[in-house]
């Protein structure tokens, strides 16, 4: 098992008195090597954590523990971490050698010493052929993997990413998040990351800390976070989800996750269905499917299939997301496109899933007593 390389516990930053807290006694714990995604919206108190953790933020109460020993008030130049910034942060007046040397330099490592590691820097980024090339002629790929090769040269204690691909197309960052992920886990340099970007979160995370109002929601596995959401809003944000308000009418028996149960459960409206959720839940939840898991046909298979007609469908080339109004409610799906007809506005269509498939949060229903 690996060894715990950061601890942030009950990290507090209060901008001004009578205001909410930015981050309100945070808890966290990083295992050596791993990448952790702090994912959230805007103004949720990722990019506030990473800088208390960096140095640059002083937190109002909590404590940072990196190696086992505290950091909290250990000035920034003496933490020993490498941040790559959402500007970079390249100095103009050097070329990528220099920019790279920099963090070498301030620390007065010997001269050999920082050309070997800077010349193995370059070649970890696959750039080591532009090492005399002034940062202004690089573009804009080019230019966040000079910044990463910067921070991992001076071999930091952790690796902190503040949003660093969102100033990149769409291509361009789904190709760096790859090659970002390959150095990390060469490396095996433990990373905090920072992204509003699901997608870049459960593609590159080990573990993902979902955050909100300051707050962890749910820290756990990509796994966990998309197929086990624990609240409402972690279901919401990450992916796409049909919410279903339900009574629980009975638990059935086990489920095929061990720490699971099934259920059977009442939706106003429509009748009973399977469900699983955690152990011993009782009275009013919601129920999450995400729309991939839904099976839609035009002819009426299964019996207990729902009965609706389409409203929308959006063609993205290899996927169909499918909009379908059963009485007063609307399911989002998603289909694979193929060579047959594809279905359109206006056609009637059956919706139906499989039990496993219908998670009931933990948290009863909101506004409805457990």
């Amino acid at each position: 098992m690996s060894e715990t390389k950061l601890s942030i516990v009950d990290l507090t930053k209060r901008y001004a008195a009578g205001l909410d807290p930015a981050v309100d006694r945070l808890n966290m714990q990083v295992e050596e090597g791993h990448l952790v995604a702090l994912l959230g919206p805007s103004g949720c108190g990722k990019t506030t954590t990473l800088r208390m953790v960096a140095g640059l933020m002083d937190p109002t109460a909590g404590s940072i523990v990196v190696d086992g020993k505290e950091i909290t008030h250990t000035p920034v130049n003496k933490r020993g971490m490498g941040m790559v910034f959402q500007s970079y942060a390249l100095f103009p007046h050097m070329n990528v050698e220099q920019n790279v040397a920099f963090g070498l330099q301030m620390r007065q490592t010997p001269k050999a010493e920082q050309k070997k590691r800077v010349a193995a820097a370059l070649d970890m980024v696959q750039l080591g052929h532009l090492g005399k090339r002034q940062t202004r002629e690089l573009s804009g790929g080019q230019q966040q993997r000079i910044a990463l090769a910067r921070a991992l040269v001076v071999e930091p204690t952790l690796l902190l990413l503040d949003e660093p691909l969102s100033n990149l197309d769409a291509k361009l960052r789904e190709t760096m998040r790859t090659e970002i992920r390959s150095i990390q886990q060469r490396t095996r340099a433990t990373t905090l990351f920072v992204t509003h970007d699901q997608d870049e979160a459960l593609d590159m995370a080990d573990r993902i800390a979902v955050m909100n109002g300051g707050l962890i929601e749910q820290f756990g596995s990509p796994t966990d976070v998309y197929e086990r959401p624990q609240t409402h809003f972690v279901a919401n944000f990450i992916g796409q989800a049909n919410f279903l308000d339900v009574t629980i009418i009975s638990e059935t028996g086990p489920a095929p996750v061990a720490a699971e149960a099934s259920y059977k459960v009442d939706v106003e409206g429509l009748g009973g269905f399977g469900a699983v959720g955690a152990k011993g839940l009782t009275g009013a939840h919601e129920l999450v499917i995400r729309p991939h898991r839904l099976k839609v046909t035009l002819t009426g298979e299964g019996h207990d299939a729902l009965k609706g007609t389409i409203e929308r469908v959006s063609y993205t080339g290899d996927a169909l997301s499918v909009a379908i109004a059963v009485g007063e409610r609307s399911f989002n799906a998603q289909l694979l496109t193929t060579s047959g007809d594809l279905p359109r506005r206006g056609d009637t269509a059956y919706l139906s899933w499989a039990p496993e498939d219908a998670y009931l949060l933990p948290a009863a229903a909101p506004g409805k007593a457990s």
